[in-house]
Parts: structure tokens; sequence; C-alpha cells
């Protein structure tokens, strides 16, 4: 009588080789991906909105200019919307609602005359950044957009950014909540 023995199987040191080659190359695909979504979830942040959890935008000081607008007293500001590229393509098409993904920022200074020019108003000092995001799923509850405004880079109180979407749903809920227009 034989005794049955299991029988083993060996592996070659090139397939083993192989197989860790193919393991770290997965893992080393993954991890773009992981830092990716680390990244677009990021910390909470004393820089964020209160409710609505958006920052100011990396980069938006080189983003192109939507339009102008100026704004009578008591505030007496020169402002200036912007937009991603997002934006600015939703513009040209003049495609509504906006895609998720759009940011439009509205930078806002106080106006002063200009030194040189009589007839002529600058902008004076820096007042606002207000930002507007669009997640249809994270914002639901307000338009699909989510608020920012900003005061020396930091957030205004919670009191001020629940006040946004009323406005924008009041003045401007048949343009996505969207007031400012392309300029011409």
């Amino acid at each position: 009588m034989t005794s049955a023995k299991p029988e083993t199987k060996k592996f070659s040191v090139s397939t083993i080789v192989a197989l860790a080659v193919v393991l770290l190359v997965v893992l080393l695909s993954c991890v773009q991906y992981l830092v990716t979504i680390a990244l677009a979830e990021g910390p909470a942040t004393a820089d964020a909105s209160p409710i609505f959890g958006v920052t100011i935008p990396s980069g938006y000081k080189q983003w192109e200019l939507i339009a102008p607008a100026e704004e009578a007293a008591p505030l007496d500001e020169l402002r200036a919307v912007v937009g991603n590229q997002t934006a600015i393509d939703a513009y040209q098409a003049g495609k509504l609602p906006f895609s998720d993904g759009t940011i439009l920022v509205k930078r806002a200074w106080k106006r002063k005359q200009s030194p040189e020019f009589a007839s002529a108003t600058i902008p004076g000092a820096a007042t606002t950044v207000q930002v507007m995001v669009k997640d249809s799923r994270k914002y639901a509850a307000t338009g699909g957009w989510g608020f920012g405004r900003f005061v020396n880079g930091k957030p205004v109180d919670e009191a001020q950014h629940r006040t946004c979407f009323a406005c924008h749903e009041a003045g401007a809920k048949s343009r996505d909540y969207v007031f400012t227009r392309l300029a011409p």
C-alpha cells in the first residue's frame, strides 16, 4: 500500500518575482486613485464656509472674466465675476442648468476715484470674495449650489451664509440661481 502524500506545488523564483511585480503595479495604480479621493474629500478646514464647506479655489485670480458689475450705495463696490473652465463653457454655450463642477467667484472692491483721471473709478480696498460651487447631490437642498463668502480670506459667520440661497432663489431661480450673465 502506498501512502497518499499530498502534492505540494513549488513555485519558481521567477513566478514569485512576477507575482510580486504585478502586486506592486496594482498597489501603485491604486495610490493615485486613493490620493485623489482624499484630496477631493479634504479635511474640514477653518477656511471653509459654515453650512456648505466651500473654500476659496486656488488660482481663481487667473480665471476668465464672466462679467464686471458696479454696486451703488451703500456698498459702493466694483465687482468682477470669474469662473472655472466648466462655468465658461456653460456660459459660452448658453447651457442651463450649469454642470456639476461649475465654480463662480465674485471679487469685490470699494470704488474709488482714480487720482490720474477724474472721471474714472478704480478698485480700492478689497471687500469680499464670494464663491458658488455646483454639486447637485451635495447641495440638493439649495438648488445644487454651495456658497461661501469670505472677508480677508476667512469665511463670514453662519448667519450670513444662511441668507445666500434665499436671495438667489428669490432673484435668479429661472437662471439656475445665478444672477450673473455673460458680458457681451
